[in-house]
């Protein structure tokens, strides 16, 4: 009973932390950004992390916030001349950065280790942590979006010229979600360096990039919900799918494209969006005047 409780705990502890990179993911999309950079985000605040706490014996609490702080600043730095670019030069030019952070961890063996990675990081970042730190950040991206950086960023992603129209900087709130990308993502790496013990570059690569925009993507990309949605189904499909071991990759492959083309706005946003309509149904049909009601259900006929 404890080896199934402890197994589940581990799933459990990496949904959490993949929830915080489909977040990292989240705020750039929803500032009509293409950016794929928060594999690398996440490695540089999970090596910054792992070599202060290993080599230095900082405390880990100190370590993380060291981690997160050089993560920001690569984030801002790639901000400027990011912000000047527009759809797939984007995408090249973060999947570029990822290459280099993986490239300068697997060939800086003095500080790095190189392709060993690093081993024996002390586990602090325990499930509690971890929940209360995605709970945090949800409602801190929750409540942005009830202010104007949110609803500008709402207005850039929808249609930039009209975000121009309005007089919003539209370089000015994209760069603000980069560096908060660039925030969320280091947090993240350096949450799941104190919780795995060893970090080794291969898992900062091309194969996590994908993830993060599979996550964000089906599970929505226009509420903080959709991130978490998408972090929790495809993190635990392949434990669900434990018995298919040899056609994992397969059947996960087949449900994201059935979710992708019969639920094209994610799963998160297209349940919200039923909600809604059956709400604004119930209520149109409940309307004490009979008139408006029928003249309602004969536009929804």
């Amino acid at each position: 009973m404890t080896d199934f409780l402890s197994s589940y705990r581990a799933l459990a502890d990496h949904v959490l932390v993949y929830a915080l990179l489909a977040l990292s993911q989240y705020v750039v999309l929803r500032a009509g950004t293409f950016s794929l950079g928060s594999a690398a985000f996440a490695a540089i605040g999970a090596y910054a992390t792992a070599i202060l706490s290993t080599r230095f014996g900082w405390p880990a609490p100190v370590a993380i916030g060291c981690g997160v702080l050089l993560a920001t600043l690569t984030s801002a730095l790639m901000a400027f001349p990011l912000s000047r670019l527009r759809g797939v030069f984007q995408a090249v030019a973060t999947l570029a950065l990822v290459q280099i952070v993986v490239t300068i961890n697997l060939n800086w063996d003095d500080v790095t280790r190189g392709a060993l990675g690093i081993s024996g990081i002390p586990k602090v970042a325990t499930t509690p942590w971890l929940l209360a730190t995605v709970v945090l950040c949800v409602w801190l991206l929750h409540r942005m979006g009830r202010f104007a950086l949110g609803r500008a960023m709402d207005v850039i992603r929808e249609d930039e010229t009209v975000a121009v129209s309005l007089g919003i900087r539209v370089a000015h709130h994209q760069r603000v979600a980069m560096i908060t990308s660039g925030i969320l993502a280091g947090l993240a790496g350096g949450l799941y360096a104190c919780n795995s013990y060893s970090i080794s570059p291969e898992e900062f690569g091309f194969h996590m990039t994908v993830n993060i925009l599979t996550m964000a993507v089906l599970g929505g990309r226009t509420s903080v919900w959709g991130a978490l949605a998408g972090a929790a189904v495809l993190t635990s499909l392949p434990e669900i799918f434990r018995f298919f071991a040899e056609y994992r990759n397969v059947v996960q492959g087949v449900l994201l494209v059935v979710v992708i083309v019969y639920l094209p706005n994610g799963i998160a946003d297209t349940l919200f969006a039923l909600a809604h309509d059956r709400r604004v149904k119930r209520h149109a049909s409940a309307r004490p005047d009979g008139a408006a009601s029928a003249a309602t259900s004969g536009v929804l006929r």
